[in-house]
């Protein structure tokens, strides 16, 4: 095992999966990661008064720390990602709304002839060591503290067919899937399409509510460190989930029925590998002892998970060959500092 860390600079970060970017590393099966990522602003919004739409250039929103080349992965494998630890950079994130962007206002999607709602931007204190956010009202002086719950919003690898997808999307390669799943202590599945997958991630949030309903979250950079692993010669036609207690597949679509539908035909299907019944008793069961996850239901593809308890599993060590467990134990490096 190696441990690689790095350190973009600004004109480093990249707002594709897939396309031509070279890496930015070469890693192995097995390596460690710590690595800095920008909030979905790349920064730039560091006031009240700095409107994203002021400070932020067309087509520079959400940037991706990578991409990560990943030695003998090949189309056709599962790279599994598991995110070992999630630091806030700075002592403050921040929120916003937008004219046309979020789930209760008008969209170029759901056109009506309301006014759009004002942009408006949120400063969250951050108190790491107490593991604390602090929401602080804009028009009263009304405040509470929130547990902060770092995650990624956004993390994928290159689209099949050559494709180069915006990091403002998600679909079956993964990116911009906002699901507060993604944090420290998951793993994260993805199928291989390309050769050394081209692993991306960023759009770290301090926390972040169900669906994601205003379209921001609590915007944070991160030192992130993870750990990867190639599992050959299985794939993943959908990202999936593993915690210590859940197995977890996503499902990226428009309409949120279509997302949710995906999650489902894949927890299912999956269920079945991994228990050995057939369709229609996986289905049942998935039926009674599911749950369905909302990740976002704002961005181009709205995100959906069906989550599934291990314990319900004959052998929960036998998911992906328990590649969770064997990076569960792998040592958490010092975050990268810069």
């Amino acid at each position: 095992m190696s441990v690689h860390e790095y350190t973009p600079a600004a004109e480093d970060l990249r707002f594709t999966f897939g396309g031509a970017a070279a890496p930015v590393a070469r890693l192995r099966s097995g390596d460690v990661v710590s690595t800095v990522t920008e909030d979905c602003f790349g920064g730039a919004v560091r006031s009240v008064e700095d409107l994203p739409s002021r400070v932020c250039a067309p087509g520079r929103l959400n940037p991706v720390t990578g991409p990560f080349f990943v030695e003998d992965a090949e189309p056709g494998d599962t790279l599994a990602v598991h995110v070992l630890s999630m630091v806030p950079a700075r002592p403050v994130a921040v929120s916003s709304t937008f004219p046309h962007f979020g789930a209760l206002t008008s969209t170029a999607h759901t056109a009506t002839l309301q006014p759009p709602l004002e942009e408006r931007v949120w400063l969250y204190e951050i108190d790491a060591p107490a593991g604390l956010v602090r929401y602080r009202a804009r028009r009263s002086p009304f405040m509470v503290d929130l547990p902060l719950a770092p995650m990624h919003g956004t993390i994928g690898v290159a689209p099949a067919g050559g494709e180069a997808r915006s990091s403002i999307t998600c679909d079956a390669h993964g990116g911009n899937m906002d699901t507060p799943e993604v944090r420290p202590g998951a793993t994260v599945y993805l199928g291989v399409n390309v050769p050394g997958a081209m692993l991306g991630l960023g759009d770290g949030h301090a926390r972040q509510g169900a669906g994601e309903v205003a379209g921001v979250a609590v915007e944070a950079a991160m030192h992130t460190v993870f750990a990867v692993e190639v599992i050959k010669g299985v794939a993943t036609p959908w990202p999936r989930i593993e915690s210590d207690t859940t197995v977890m597949s996503v499902g990226c679509a428009r309409p949120l029925e279509d997302a949710f539908r995906i999650s489902q035909h894949d927890l299912v299907t999956w269920t079945a590998d991994l228990t050995g019944l057939d369709t229609l008793d996986a289905y049942q069961l998935v039926a009674q002892a599911g749950t369905a996850l909302v990740g976002n239901v704002c961005d181009p593809n709205y995100t959906m998970l069906a989550a599934l308890p291990k314990h319900l599993l004959p052998d929960a060590t036998t998911v992906y060959g328990g590649v969770h467990q064997r990076l569960r134990a792998v040592p958490v490096p010092a975050p990268v500092v810069g």
